[in-house]
Parts: C-alpha cells; sequence; structure tokens
C-alpha cells in the first residue's frame, strides 16, 4: 500500500509563531558562526548555543531528543551531521557544520550552515558553494501546486553533475510543533506518487552533499555520520514556508558559505 502524507497545514496563528522561532533559530545560529574559529572545542561552540538559548527564552530541539547528548549538532570535515560537542579543537582547514534547532513557545525552528575556517581546498570550496546552491534550488519549487518530488530532485539534479553525491540515509522534513513532521524531504527524486505543496506547509530543507562517495557510517557514539572515504562533507538547511506566491524563509541569513 502506499504511504498517505498527512502533512500538516499551518493557521496563520501558527505560522507567526514558526516566524518567531526560525528568527530565532537563525539569530542563534549566526552568532555562533562568529565563534567558529581555531582553537576552540566543539564542546565550547556548543555551550555557548546553550547561553544564547537561554538568553533568547528558548531551548534546544535536539538535547535529549533519542538520547541525544549536544544542545547542537557540530560536525567537521568528513562528519556529515550529528555531530556532538566535545574536545575536538578546531584547525585552520576545517569545514564545520553548525545545525541549530531550538523550541520556542512550543515551536521549531530548524536550520544548519557549513563555515570555512581559513583557506579551503578549492575542491571544498566548490563544495560548500554547490550545497548553498542547491538548496536554493530546491527552495525555488516550494511553491504552491508544484510537487514535492521536484523539489526534493534538484539537490541531486544540482550537485550530482559537479561530481558530488548526495546522502540518502538522513532526509529533511516537516516541522512544526514536532522536529519531524510529514513529509520526508530527501535530497534525491523520490519514487511514486508525490504530494502537492499547498500554503501553510512549512518544511526543513537540508541537503547533505559529500565530496566523494555517497557511502556512510555511524561512529561508536551511535550519532555521528561521517563519510565512508574520509572527505569532507557538507550541510545546509533552512526551514521554509509555502505560500501562495515566493517561498518564505523563516530562517532567512544573508546568502553565502560563511568564511568563503
Amino acid at each position: 500500500m502506499a504511504r498517505r502524507h498527512k502533512i500538516k497545514i499551518k493557521t496563520p496563528h501558527e505560522i507567526t509563531r514558526m516566524r518567531a522561532a526560525g528568527e530565532t533559530a537563525s539569530k542563534i545560529l549566526m552568532d555562533l558562526v562568529k565563534a567558529v574559529e581555531p582553537g576552540k572545542t566543539t564542546l565550547e561552540i556548543d555551550q555557548l548555543a546553550k547561553e544564547l538559548m537561554k538568553e533568547s527564552d528558548c531551548k534546544s530541539a535536539f538535547l535529549g531528543y533519542r538520547g541525544f547528548k549536544g544542545q547542537i549538532c557540530i560536525s567537521v570535515n568528513e562528519e556529515i551531521v550529528h555531530g556532538i560537542g566535545g574536545p575536538r579543537k578546531i584547525q585552520p582547514g576545517d569545514v564545520v557544520k553548525l545545525d541549530v534547532g531550538i523550541v520556542k513557545a512550543g515551536w521549531i525552528g530548524d536550520n544548519a550552515i557549513t563555515v570555512a575556517v581559513g583557506a579551503i581546498p578549492d575542491e571544498t570550496r566548490r563544495l560548500l558553494i554547490a550545497t548553498e546552491e542547491s538548496l536554493f534550488a530546491a527552495i525555488d519549487h516550494a511553491r504552491s501546486g508544484e510537487r514535492l518530488a521536484d523539489l526534493c530532485g534538484a539537490v541531486e539534479e544540482y550537485v550530482k553533475p559537479l561530481g558530488f553525491t548526495v546522502v540518502r540515509e538522513f532526509v529533511g522534513h516537516g516541522v512544526g510543533r514536532d522536529l519531524h513532521e510529514e513529509p520526508q524531504v530527501p535530497n534525491y527524486r523520490p519514487q511514486g506518487k508525490s504530494p502537492i505543496l499547498q500554503p501553510g506547509m512549512i518544511l526543513a530543507i537540508e541537503p547533505m552533499v559529500n565530496a566523494g562517495t555517497a557511502s556512510i557510517r555511524i561512529l561508536d557514539d551511535g550519532w555521528t555520520v561521517v563519510t565512508t572515504d574520509g572527505k569532507p562533507s557538507s550541510h545546509f538547511e533552512h526551514t521554509v514556508l509555502v505560500t501562495d506566491g515566493e517561498p518564505e524563509l523563516l530562517t532567512w541569513r544573508p546568502r553565502g558559505v560563511p568564511g568563503l
């Protein structure tokens, strides 16, 4: 039997709450970007996130989720997603992925960015730019009347000709009161019948793109996802509202890869 998509349509009041959560999540993310520098540990960045969330009257959407131990996900170089802050020191030439999810007044804001720390190899530079561009290629399909499959397919269709691969085991998602709602939003074109997007749907769109193989493994901590070939990965995410007109970025931030 085909899977039925029960995608929640947010009311105007709920959208107002989601705007507030998204704005807060974006501000915290960009404040953390400024703190990423050589010599800092990933735990120090995580603890700063805790302080910023307290100041913003919100809490982490990730801490305690299925036992996750971090305030945010912080993943370096070959780490793709779900890294937990620890003693690892950030080094010149690293690429650092920051994924911030918060709960504000019962509603989720979820966004992610990849930061270049100093000079990075040209291939890695191309990877980061391509990942962000693929995110906006997908966002361009977040319009009433379009099919979800076209949005999803836009990511892989953008990065594959450039020699990059998308992670298939982890996907974007609907978001609202819950961190993960319907529908799943993979970064490749899914098979089967695809739902038509409608105003009031809110999606967390998050390309995870690897420089080399798409193959992944999970470290012994049970969370950190890494590339099996040790090549770098990149991750960008926005929470996006489908409207009658242009897609609305609820986690708006200036476009561009920090550090490049």
